[in-house]
């Protein structure tokens, strides 16, 4: 009997390479196959390929590694600290009465989305800056008011992030390496600012945080002293949270700090308990600590040359912006953000939603918020899908980091480290992007919060990074 037909006589047992269907098929009629995931090498771009190719020769590659190697040391090493609050005109670098945060890369007036433009409207009524939407809108156009990303003045912003002069901000410190990361109070849900809202319930509540809330804060922080918020978000992925859209423990968690100092703080009771009232009924409290407490985390990878950690990903409802640790903080790469695809409220859907938004992307930058979902399975009630979703998740996003959480730890993957410091080499290799899970604004400004679901950064952000560490590094 020949070889061939030798072969033919014995069982089949079938390798699938790419195409799940025909593993499906093979299965369906019974017969053994195991399917093997492969897809060409950045998915079958030439240029990526060729950009890869340079980055993996021996001795490049080798930098690369050893760089990548400090900034996940670096990243494990922080230790963030709520160190007290502040007025930002005051303490965030750069900041005058004109300047004007914003969330995501850098964005002009003409290209920022309905949200962003509502909430720098309402910011400058908010400073006196402008009586009306018609003088605001007037100033916002004029050239008169700087905007900057958050990002290039140490801070962050949730979904429009506007930041003005008079706004207050907590203030964190990284205490391992001495930096600093700003956020203003989180105001809530409902009609706010960071939703491009504007109108007098939203100045009311902005001018009431500033002249009753922040004293109260900022007096109970003095007596409170610091607030290692490490140990807090390793708190609460082990309680239900992922530091991101769900923040109901690590609220819980920042209230047992604050409220024995908030009651022995020199003001009226009424002015306490307005203040204990407000911060105890916004779930979302403690996501303006995890966005800055992650921001100084990451910030001092900046200087370690040759590293392709990501070391910022954000979003202003235009473009998706990101920053890599070893090209420093003056490099954007940036592409059309995406329609984030999820659950919307009763009378939305998505012809309503505005593009993605926000600087909270800086906590799966970091390796929790979407990357720990699995430690809080909850949060698929609120972005939908299944439990089994939110631990496919995070188990993905192993393929495209360098490391693991020492602290972070996801207690239904058997308290495995979280995902921790996105190389961009592997998502282009891999063709798996960062997941985050994320809130849906409305595109017009006002309007508020319209649902919530899951999204990734477009891919054109990465291609563009990694051609620039080519061209800069081979």
């Amino acid at each position: 009997m020949s070889k061939l037909n030798e072969l033919f006589e014995q069982k089949l047992r079938v390798v699938n390479f790419g195409i799940e269907a025909f593993y499906d098929d093979l299965t369906s009629q019974k017969v053994d196959a195991v399917h093997v995931d492969w897809k060409p090498v950045a998915g079958g771009d030439k240029l990526a390929a060729a950009n890869l190719r340079k980055l993996k020769k021996p001795e490049l590659a080798a930098k690369i590694d050893a760089a990548n190697k400090e900034a996940l040391e670096r990243i494990l090493a922080a230790q963030p600290t709520i160190i007290g609050l502040g007025i930002a005109g005051e303490v965030i670098p750069g900041m005058t009465k004109k300047t004007v945060l914003h969330a995501g890369p850098p964005v002009t007036w003409e290209r920022m989305c309905g949200p962003v433009r509502g909430a720098v409207m309402g910011g400058l009524i908010y400073e006196g800056l402008a009586q009306d939407l018609t003088e605001a809108e007037a100033l916002a156009a004029s050239g008169e008011i700087t905007f900057d990303p958050c990002h290039m003045h140490d801070a962050v912003g949730p979904m429009a992030g506007v930041v003005t002069a008079s706004m207050p901000v907590w203030i964190l410190e990284n205490k391992a390496f001495g930096n600093r990361a700003y956020c203003t109070i989180n105001e809530g849900l409902g009609k706010v600012l960071r939703f491009g809202a504007f109108d007098d319930e939203v100045l009311k509540r902005l001018r009431w945080m500033e002249k009753e809330l922040y004293p109260v804060l900022k007096d109970a922080m003095a007596i409170k002293g610091e607030i290692d918020v490490k140990v807090l978000v390793s708190k609460l992925l082990q309680m239900g949270d992922e530091g991101h859209n769900r923040n109901e423990a690590g609220t819980s968690l920042l209230l047992r700090e604050l409220v024995p100092a908030i009651m022995n703080c020199d003001h009226s009771l009424a002015e306490k308990t307005a203040a204990f009232n407000f911060v105890n009924a916004n779930n979302h409290t403690f996501l303006n600590i995890s966005m800055p407490a992650m921001k100084c985390t990451l910030d001092p990878i900046f200087d370690v040359p040759y590293s392709t950690i990501v070391a910022t990903m954000c979003r202003n409802g235009t473009d998706f912006g990101i920053r890599i640790a070893g090209l420093g903080k003056d490099r954007w790469f940036s592409a059309q953000a995406e329609l984030v695809k999820g659950l919307y409220f009763p009378g939305y859907g998505e012809e309503d939603a505005a593009r993605d938004l926000g600087d909270s992307t800086i906590t799966e930058t970091a390796g929790i918020g979407g990357f720990c979902m699995a430690a809080a399975p909850a949060i698929v009630q609120f972005v939908g899908g299944q439990v089994a979703d939110s631990i496919n998740y995070s188990t993905r996003m192993y393929e495209i980091t360098v490391g693991e959480g020492r602290s972070y730890k996801i207690p239904a993957l058997d308290f495995r480290g979280g995902p921790t410091g996105i190389d961009i080499r592997k998502v282009i290799e891999t063709g798996i992007r960062p997941v985050i899970n994320t809130g849906i604004a409305h595109k017009n400004p006002g309007v508020g919060q319209v649902g919530a679901g899951i999204v990734y950064p477009p891919d054109d952000c990465f291609l563009q990074a990694l051609a620039a560490c080519a061209e800069a590094w081979a």
